[in-house]
């Protein structure tokens, strides 16, 4: 998956010949998964045209202040569009467009939404090569860097006059790859792997029957998505669930009973930067599984269990540098119960749900907790929806490793 799925552009396109590229870019970025909104010069309409823009786009091409021909027209706001995106990209930046980006000479909506922009920006320069090599415009580019905008290089090849050289606008799928590379690069958990457990285990009673818990397995694959997007490489351990990752970059490895799930992070575990043990393991197992469907014959049954191998305390017992968050599901005395497990399995942070609390608890699309560190410190959280939860959670990985 790429790292612009869900991200929000603004496209900027100004007055270059190298504006008809913007309808591959266009495409490009929806095509990744991108939300566009395109704003453009007015002269850059004499290249390509407003519907091709929004048709790709799948939003409204703006380019005036306000639409002329309607007197009752809403202005269109350069601010509500600056504050919308996570990044602005400006190609292609022809010479005069980049003067104005240094100037402020704030005469249509594109440098007027760039004036407000608090985002990232970036900027694809297009002009021919004299143009491009002259001191003004050089002048641009170094103040424009120290703006803290960034330029997508241009290319070396034919240009619109005849001549062959620097100057060339960056490539549509060129422009792709290195914002890609970019945001990648920045992203706070790159070079991070993250073991994360998820969902309930089944212990077997015969081929039919099984000892399971009501763990819908949504919580581990929140806060394995986030990981993902965030960077981190994702080894997803999960139990029996509907769920399905919505990161491609996901390693998940699926399995049924506590102990296939011990194995496999035992596997993992000693390569990784931090361990999440979001799964609800059975503590106990039937101690002999029947090898057929037991028939029911007697007004009662009775079955003996053994307790599980204890997965999250030998994580504990063989963690190096890992950072290893547990989860606590409690129906009393939580706080105390939740610091207890943080001395018996070596824990590093644990995340405490209460079934006391209205929305937590399984199977639920929110869920409510209070955060307990190592050293005892304790930090209650609203009630929120388990995608806002994971990322809460993942926030507490990123303090631990920019502390």
């Amino acid at each position: 998956m790429s790292v612009l799925s869900g991200k929000k552009i603004v496209l900027g396109v100004s007055g270059g010949i190298a504006a008809y590229k913007t309808a591959t870019l266009v495409r490009l970025f929806i095509k990744a998964g991108a939300h566009v909104q395109v704003i453009m010069t007015p002269a850059s309409k004499d290249f390509v045209t407003p519907l091709t823009l929004s048709t790709l786009s799948k939003n409204p091409v703006h380019s005036s202040f306000f639409n002329e021909d309607d007197e009752n027209a809403q202005w269109n706001n350069h601010v509500e569009l600056a504050l919308w995106a996570d990044f602005m990209v400006i190609a292609p930046a022809t010479a005069n467009t980049l003067s104005k980006m240094v100037n402020g000479n704030c005469d249509n909506l594109l440098i007027a939404t760039y004036l407000s922009a608090k985002c990232p920006v970036y900027f694809a320069p297009a002009m021919d090569l004299d143009m491009y090599k002259h001191p003004s415009t050089i002048a641009s580019f170094q103040a424009l860097k120290q703006f803290g905008n960034t330029i997508i290089p241009a290319e070396s090849g034919e240009l619109a006059s005849g001549l062959s050289g620097e100057g060339r606008m960056a490539e549509p799928e060129n422009i792709v790859a290195f914002l890609e590379a970019d945001l990648e690069s920045k992203l706070p958990l790159k070079g991070k792997k993250i073991l994360i457990t998820a969902g309930p285990t089944y212990e077997a009673i015969d081929p039919v029957r099984f000892i399971g818990n009501h763990s819908s397995g949504k919580m581990g694959f929140d806060i394995a998505n986030c990981a993902a997007n965030l960077g981190a490489e994702v080894i997803l351990v999960s139990g029996p669930t509907h769920f399905k990752t919505s990161n491609k970059t996901i390693n998940l490895v699926k399995v049924v009973s506590a102990e296939e799930m011990y194995v496999a992070c035992h596997e993992f575990y000693k390569d990784v930067d931090v361990a999440i043990a979001a799964a609800a393991v059975a503590d106990y197992r039937p101690k002999n599984v029947a090898s057929q469907k037991i028939k029911k014959c007697d007004a009662s049954f009775t079955i003996e269990l053994e307790k599980t191998k204890d997965i999250l305390a030998s994580l504990g017992e063989s963690k190096e540098n890992q950072f290893l968050i547990g989860f606590a599901l409690e129906t009393e005395n939580e706080i105390d119960n939740a610091k207890l497990k943080i001395q018996k399995k070596n824990l590093d942070l644990i995340v405490l749900n209460s079934l006391q609390d209205e929305g937590a608890g399984f199977g639920k699309p929110t869920n409510k907790i209070t955060f307990i560190d190592k050293d005892f410190q304790i930090q209650p959280m609203d009630l929120k929806s388990k995608e806002e939860v994971a990322i809460d959670i993942i926030n507490k990985v990123i303090q631990h490793f920019h502390a």
